[in-house]
């Protein structure tokens, strides 16, 4: 499933995984967000209820343009940069295009829309 997520009047889109996390993020779409900066690398904002982590490996070792769900925080995660093996990570996708609009230090406000076939 495709994904677009309108960044203060930019556009970015984005692959989701094939996986229960990301079938359960999908079902909260569309959804606004706000996501801050953390450590640099992140971007990060709290969802609005905790996703399915069934079927989950342990953990990710992220790269730049990974979403990811952190589920001890309940967090969306969009990695500006990269970052280092962490235990509760689940990659819910990758972004396809328009990076930059996510690497800029937040506040960030984003809405998440999924792309029609």
């Amino acid at each position: 499933m495709k994904i677009r997520l309108h960044v203060q009047g930019e556009v970015a889109t984005a692959t989701l995984a094939d996986n229960a996390t990301a079938c359960d993020f999908a079902a909260l779409l569309p959804l606004s967000i706000t996501l801050r900066d953390f450590a640099k690398v992140e971007r990060i904002g709290d969802l609005p209820r905790e996703l399915s982590t069934v079927g989950a490996p342990a953990g990710l070792d992220p790269v730049v343009g990974d979403i990811a769900y952190y589920a001890p925080l309940n967090h969306l995660v969009v990695f500006a940069g990269n970052n280092v093996y962490a235990d509760g990570l689940v990659r819910l996708g990758r972004v396809d295009t328009g990076l930059a609009a996510l690497q800029r230090p937040g506040p960030l406000q984003v809405r998440i829309e999924r792309i029609a076939d």
